[in-house]
């Protein structure tokens, strides 16, 4: 493996390293530059967010899951980079120190990338901003309280020399196959149906990290620029599956704000920076909460083995736990569904509102003509070994005035689509209720009833 990028501004080139090393370790154990934490090592603390710049701009990340080939050709700037080539502070760090946002400090590396990276890109979302970074002693009041005070100073001018700076980097090649369209990719996996494929590397990074996992041979998906694109075609949407869950989540935010909303409580900014559409759709987790809504939607899924394309029904994808209808050699290229509809809705429950892992994610989409029910889409995830629909309960729907009592009989009916599991995020009967709860609040959702957490007060 050969990789080049910018590290704090100078050209560095890796050799040697094994192309599932990751940042974090190469950082800390190579390099000596040991602010960049260790905490998780699964990307949920953020005490190892790293500031990451390509064309598409600069954005956190979790070094602890970032691949080194991942980074081929961008520009690095971990919390050393942070401060000015003379050593001035950053308005952040400046904030973080006169607003006493700082104790044991083992965090405050993390918080101060993610605030630098949500100041250089205007973003003054705050509590969304550092919702990746947990902070066990100070708590965020006076963490954000820095952010607020920062937001008005000027961006540094080291903050935004990255951008032109790698523009003009000459990389080379990767020493690893990262290729550049899907066609190469097609060719590539046809011939290695066994090789590991990443792309944000949000699942696969803990394969390495917790599961101590070798991985070979394993392909880069970083540069296959043509299934990054967002298209309106005929009134749906069709998504590219390298297209990242952030870029999703603009892309939806007005036509889909329900999904768009949804989306803002998918893990934190730094996986959502990371992760894909299609790594989310192939990963085929019985908890992840991009299936639900696009089955929801009634998404169409697309896949790719060799030259032959393929599509069928999202929902017939998921045939088992972890078990999906792709066939060796066959990716996922992209998936689609219509770009608007007025009547879907998300809910998406879990012990704590931001970064963690739904108990039942619901999603909604039925059809009221004059009154009555002419068409059902309801999605869950948690409830079953897939994601799934309620089909019985859709049935129960169908055809019947749209009342509350139509609404409670398909509640009822709900209890023969799903025999959920009891594990630590949820018991069985939690799981079934809360579904059933779900249904309910979506029939008052309609009726201009406020059912947002978010809105409602005792």
């Amino acid at each position: 493996m050969s990789v080049a990028f910018l590290l704090n501004g100078t050209p560095v080139r890796v050799e040697g390293e094994a192309p599932t090393r990751t940042l974090l370790d190469w950082l800390r154990d190579t390099r000596g530059l040991r602010g960049t934490k260790e905490g998780c090592n699964e990307g949920d603390c953020g005490a190892c967010t790293v500031m990451v710049t390509d064309a598409e701009g600069s954005r956190a990340l979790n070094a602890c899951i970032l691949f080194l080939p991942q980074l081929h050709g961008k520009a690095v700037r971990t919390v050393e980079g942070i401060s000015g080539p003379k050593g001035e502070m950053h308005p952040v760090q400046a904030a973080m120190v006169s607003h006493h946002g700082s104790q044991c400090g083992f965090c405050t590396p993390g918080f101060v990338v993610s605030m630098a990276v949500a100041h250089l890109n205007g973003d003054t979302g705050h509590d969304d901003a550092l919702a990746g970074n947990l902070c066990r002693c100070t708590g965020y009041a006076p963490i954000v309280r820095a952010a607020e005070a920062a937001a008005g100073e000027a961006v540094p001018e080291w903050m935004v020399a990255d951008r032109a700076a790698v523009a003009g980097f000459a990389a080379g090649e990767a020493g690893v196959f990262r290729p550049a369209d899907s066609d190469a990719l097609a060719e590539w996996y046809l011939a290695h149906p066994d090789a590991v494929l990443v792309a944000g590397a949000t699942d696969v990074g803990l394969w390495v990290t917790k599961q101590l996992r070798e991985l070979k041979p394993v392909a880069f998906l970083g540069g296959v620029e043509d299934l990054k694109g967002i298209e309106v075609r005929g009134g749906q949407l069709h998504v590219g599956a390298c297209v990242t869950i952030s870029a999703l989540r603009e892309a939806v935010a007005e036509r889909l704000p329900s999904f768009g909303e949804m989306l803002r409580r998918y893990a934190s900014v730094q996986v959502r920076n990371a992760a894909t559409i299609g790594g989310n759709i192939a990963n085929g987790s019985p908890i992840g909460d991009g299936p639900p809504a696009l089955i929801a939607l009634g998404a169409t899924l697309h896949l790719r083995r060799g030259d032959e394309m393929r599509s069928l029904p999202l929902e017939a994808f998921f045939l088992d736990y972890r078990k999906q209808d792709r066939r060796p050699g066959e990716f996922v290229a992209g998936v689609s569904f219509p770009e608007r509809a007025p009547a879907f809705r998300c809910y998406k429950i879990s012990k704590r509102f931001d970064q963690d892992i739904s108990a039942v994610c619901g999603c909604f989409n039925v059809t009221i003509e004059a009154g009555v029910v002419t068409s059902a889409r309801i999605a869950f995830g948690g409830m079953a070994g897939v994601p799934k629909r309620a089909s019985a309960a859709e049935a129960a729907l169908v055809g019947k005035v749209w009342t509350e009592a139509t609404v409670e009989a398909a509640a009822e009916a709900m209890a023969g689509d799903f025999a959920p599991m009891t594990d630590m995020r949820a018991s069985a009967g939690y799981r079934m209720l809360t579904a059933q709860n779900l249904l309910r609040r979506y029939f008052h959702d309609l009726n201009g009833v406020g059912v947002s957490v978010l809105e409602v007060s005792a």
